[in-house]
This record gives C-alpha cells, sequence and structure tokens, in this order.
C-alpha cells in the first residue's frame, strides 16, 4: 500500500497523470538526433578569429504530423526561410518518417521566430504542427576575403548519407578541408520517445551521447598583414593588368607564414559568387618557372663550393651560343667584363650560364633539392604541387643552362620564398609553416612549429657573401630593381622575369610550350645585415608595357616589406658596408 501510494505520488511530481501518460504513449514513437559538435575556432596567430561559429539552429520536420497541412507548411516555410517550396513540400510528405532537415544552419533567433509565427498559421489552436528545431551551429568568416585561399569554406553536406546522418558541414579546401577531423569534433546523438502533439515523453526511454567539440587551430597568419598584402596586391595586380598574384611574407629564422597572399580571391561568407580556381591557394597549388630569383640559389651553390668569388672575372657576350639555342641576356650588349656579383646585379643570364659551368655532374640538381625545390613544403594544405626538376637523361647540358638561370624547372611560390630564405637565414633551410604548436591532418601527417625541421644548405660564408652580392640588386647605381628599395633599410633582393608554359597546337595536337607571357617576380630579404622578413612577390601574365621583375614586382615588395618592418617595430638599418665591384 505504500509502495503504490509512493508511486502515484512519483506521477504527479512528474507532472503526468497515469491517464494522459497513456493517451500520449498510445501515438509514441522514438526519435534520434544529432546533437552536432561545435567546429573548432581558427585563429591568426594574435587569436583573432579567422573562422568561427555562432549559434545556430536546424528546422527540422515530422511528416508524420505535417502530411495533412504540407501545401500550407511548404508555402509557409518557403516564404519564411527562402527554401525551395517543391523540394520541402515532398520532405513533409515523405512516408514513414518523423524526421526531415527542412533547413540547416539558420540563425537563432530567426529560427525561433519561425516557429513562433508557425503556430499562427493555422485555425488549430496549436498551429502548425510537426516543426521543431535543434542546435545547429553557423560557421562565419568575420574578416571575409583576408585569408580565404588559406582558410578554405565549409558547405552543407552533399552525400545522401552524410545528410541523413545530420552531418554538420562538408568542407572545401584550405585548412577547413586538410584538417576536418580535427576541426569537426564528434557529434552526439540524443534518443526519446515522444507522444502525441510532438511531446517527449518524461518517462520514456531517453538516453543522450554528449558531443565532443573539435579543436582549435591557432595560425602562423598575421590577420591585419594578410589584409595589407591582399589589398596591396590586389591594385598591382589590377594596374598590371595580369591574370594573378602572390605574395608571402615568411619570418627569417622560424619559417613563420606571416601572410600567404592571392588575387584574385573570394569572399569566405559567399563562395558560391567567385569562380573556382579563385578559391584555391595558388601560393602552393600553381606550378611556373622561377626565372631570375633563382640564380640566387645557383650563385649561392657556387660559392658553396668555392668554385668562384664575389669577386671572380667573366667575360660576358652579348650571345651565348649553346647546342639547341642561343642565350640572351635582357638587355642589348657587347663583350663586357662582369664580376660574379656583377651577374647577379644586373641579371645576366649568359654570365649565370658562363659561371655554373664549373658544376661538376649532378651538382646544381643536388643543391636544388637541399633547398626544397622538388618537394612539397609540408604546411599542411592540401593539392601542393612538388614543382619539377628534370632528372637523368632529361638534364641534357642544355636543360642545366636555362636551369641556372630559372627555366625548365618549375616551383611553388612557397618553395621559392623558403629557399631564398635559406640566405636570408644564414644558409639553413628552416621548414615554412602555417600552424603554431602542432596539428595532425586527416591524412594523418603532423605539422606545424613543434615539428618543422632545419637543415644546413651552404655555409655560412657562402651565404654571407650571396646577401652582399644581392644588395647589389636594389642598388640605384649597379642594380636593376631600385624601385624595390625600403627607405630605411638595406634590402638583398633578386629580380625574376620567366616565360610561361602554356599549350600550343602544333600539327593538329596539343602540347605545352611557352605561350609568351611571362611570370614577373621579386624575392628579398631586410634587413639585409640582420633579417627579420623574407618577401616573395610574382605576378603571372601582367600584359602592361614594360612590366618586370623589378618594375613591377619589386614597388610591391617595397611596401609589403615596409610595412612588416614597421609593424614589428624592427630597427631601421645601419650605414651600408663596401660593396662588392660589378666590373673588372
Amino acid at each position: 500500500m505504500v509502495f503504490s501510494l509512493f508511486a502515484a505520488r512519483l506521477v504527479q511530481l512528474q507532472g503526468v497523470d497515469p491517464g494522459q501518460y497513456a493517451a500520449m504513449a498510445a501515438a509514441a514513437g522514438t526519435r534520434t538526433l544529432t546533437l552536432p559538435a561545435q567546429r573548432g575556432e581558427i585563429f591568426d596567430r594574435f587569436g583573432e578569429p579567422l573562422a568561427d561559429s555562432v549559434e545556430g539552429r536546424a528546422v527540422i520536420a515530422n511528416p508524420a504530423e505535417t502530411t495533412d497541412d504540407a501545401p500550407a507548411v511548404a508555402a509557409f516555410l518557403a516564404r519564411e526561410l527562402g527554401v525551395d517550396y517543391t523540394t520541402t513540400l515532398r520532405k513533409l510528405r515523405v512516408k514513414g518518417s518523423q524526421f526531415q532537415y527542412i533547413a540547416r544552419h539558420v540563425p537563432a533567433t530567426k529560427a525561433d521566430d519561425v516557429l513562433a509565427a508557425a503556430k499562427a498559421q493555422s485555425d488549430d489552436v496549436d498551429g502548425f504542427k510537426g516543426l521543431f528545431t535543434q542546435r545547429d551551429p553557423i560557421r562565419i568568416y568575420p574578416a571575409h576575403d583576408v585569408a580565404a585561399n588559406v582558410l578554405g569554406f565549409v558547405g552543407e553536406p552533399s552525400k545522401k548519407a552524410d545528410v541523413e546522418a545530420g552531418r554538420t558541414y562538408q568542407a572545401y579546401g584550405g585548412l577547413e578541408e586538410a584538417f576536418n577531423k580535427a576541426l569537426s569534433g564528434k557529434d552526439g546523438e540524443e534518443r526519446y520517445e515522444f507522444g502525441a502533439g510532438d511531446t517527449r515523453l518524461p518517462l520514456g526511454n531517453n538516453t543522450t551521447v554528449a558531443p565532443v567539440d573539435g579543436q582549435d587551430i591557432t595560425t602562423t597568419i598575421d590577420r591585419d598583414l594578410q589584409w595589407y598584402a591582399q589589398r596591396t596586391l590586389r591594385q598591382a595586380v589590377i594596374g598590371a593588368k595580369a591574370r594573378s598574384g602572390i605574395a608571402i611574407v615568411m619570418d627569417t629564422q622560424t619559417g613563420e607564414l606571416l601572410t600567404l597572399a592571392d588575387y584574385p580571391t573570394f569572399d569566405a561568407e559567399d563562395p558560391a559568387s567567385a569562380h573556382k580556381s579563385d578559391r584555391q591557394a595558388r601560393s602552393l597549388n600553381l606550378a611556373y618557372e622561377p626565372g631570375s630569383v633563382e640564380k640566387v640559389l645557383t650563385m649561392a651553390a657556387l660559392l658553396d663550393e668555392g668554385k668562384v668569388t664575389p669577386r671572380t672575372k667573366l667575360l660576358v657576350p652579348g650571345q651565348l651560343d649553346r647546342q639547341d639555342r642561343p642565350i640572351k641576356d635582357h638587355w642589348e650588349h657587347g663583350l663586357i667584363k662582369l664580376t660574379l656579383a656583377g651577374v647577379l646585379a644586373k641579371s645576366s643570364n649568359i654570365g649565370t650560364v658562363l659561371a655554373a659551368d664549373r658544376f661538376g655532374s649532378g651538382e646544381l640538381r643536388s643543391y636544388l633539392e637541399k633547398f626544397g625545390l622538388g618537394a612539397v613544403s609540408g604546411v599542411g594544405l592540401g593539392g601542393e604541387t612538388r614543382g619539377s626538376i628534370p632528372e637523368g637523361p632529361a638534364w641534357t647540358s642544355q636543360v642545366g643552362d636555362r636551369i641556372a638561370f630559372g627555366q625548365s624547372l618549375s616551383v611553388n611560390a612557397v618553395q621559392m620564398a623558403a629557399a631564398v630564405n635559406t640566405i636570408a637565414n644564414g644558409g639553413v633551410r628552416v621548414d615554412p609553416t602555417l600552424i603554431r604548436g602542432e596539428a595532425t591532418r586527416d591524412d594523418g601527417t603532423r605539422v606545424g612549429t613543434d615539428v618543422s625541421t632545419t637543415r644546413r644548405v651552404v655555409s655560412e660564408e657562402a651565404a654571407r657573401q650571396t646577401t652582399k652580392m644581392m644588395q647589389l640588386v636594389v642598388d640605384p647605381e649597379d642594380g636593376v630593381a631600385p624601385a624595390a628599395q625600403v627607405p630605411g633599410y638595406s634590402v638583398a633582393g633578386k629580380t625574376g622575369t620567366a616565360q610561361r608554359v602554356g599549350t600550343c597546337v602544333v600539327d593538329g595536337v596539343k602540347q605545352g610550350c611557352y605561350d609568351g607571357t611571362v611570370t614577373v617576380s621579386f624575392a628579398g630579404f631586410a634587413p639585409a645585415e640582420n633579417p627579420r622578413f623574407t618577401v616573395y612577390v610574382a605576378l603571372q601574365a601582367p600584359t602592361v608595357a614594360g612590366a618586370g621583375g623589378g618594375a613591377t614586382a619589386g614597388p610591391v615588395f617595397s611596401k609589403i616589406m615596409g610595412q612588416a618592418l614597421q609593424r614589428y617595430s624592427v630597427p631601421e638599418s645601419t650605414a651600408p658596408g663596401k660593396k662588392y665591384p660589378v666590373e673588372w
């Protein structure tokens, strides 16, 4: 008797009369809901959000209750949520289903307002039945296009299994895709019994497995410097009437990438408005011939091997006839007397080839590999091109000549920036990094500053001599790129202008060939006597008259480098030292 009274009292305390509960249970069903994990945030180096998640709702229908009023409910939802009427009508009538997503990632206040309005849309006292919501976070990109090519974006799940399982997002490109598992976390699940009126049965079989939120990722990107680099690059690409451009800022000592700027780019909040090619990271995905910036690597290797000095004397003719084609310089000249330093300052292809004749078999290729060419950089983004360095029989003497001055091989921009940064870092290559600390890609690869490596490529003395030669490149008297100077700071740099490979039709067959366009670039570091940053700028296919590495990419380098040095309060340079002679 006591037990019966206790049980009866317990039911009353639950707020459910036994008779009412029986009626509810008669129409009961079991529902399983996905409890979305909070997606991890992506931050810049200072903790500023690049990708974040805010509170949202999924609007869901129970077709068992919406079928009778389906046309009216579909019209209402199409009007209030902007969903397709026909698709919604079909979902509202699915037989045997008690759960259909109508809209995902709806702002919480809007979803709540829509459900409140639904209750007033019918002659029935309860309004439209069978609509409810659940938590469904919304991914946002507060800075819109800033670092969008690095971040990637997320969209609605497209695979049927993912939709039915309630997956929150599908990741597309960039960090969002490469680290999707870590960022996603693990969704939870709630299973409960419900009765008539979609009422949860308080004494039903209810179970909950809590979600595990995703991991946050902190990048090496400086959001404000990235913004500046993108705007400066945009102005340059438009002004040069080029197809695209890239601008990279790298911390000389740590290899951290402060910017990976692309133009054209896209707004991560509205990726559908951009062409697919503009949603990729060209700094890693685009392979191209680097041109004369590569001469820095050739000279450093020759100096490291002890085959030359900066004062090595070279007789440079106006044209050098080699096996398959003559080699020329970018300016007309007769026989001139240049030192090795002068060859770099003037960017002489002929002088570079004559110096490179001192290499033994396979030596230059070995150095290029040590500099990191021909291998992925390992920063963590997907789709990175390795570029290519000819090997074996493909490395003929003619090909070797062209490689010495930056043609007949291909690179990506991060590879080239890291290679030049090796000289800035005293001859030690440091892995370029995009992640602060450590993170694990979906393929299991661990990347980040905590796992980056270094290796010596050339001696400290070879790097010092190469740096002094590179300073001549921006010298207004001796060099070809005075426009790359940064007021108050000594700059060591190198221009690049390279033919671009396109597609030609020969005898009705498509094949690769130089298409008449060029890549113009400038790579350098500052302050030259104690480098803090390495900056690399490359513009693809500029069409304005006089476009070149010094005239077109040099000023972009100057602006971005100047901004970086000022932003990080780098002391100005002291008086320059004695220059190497350029002629003899």
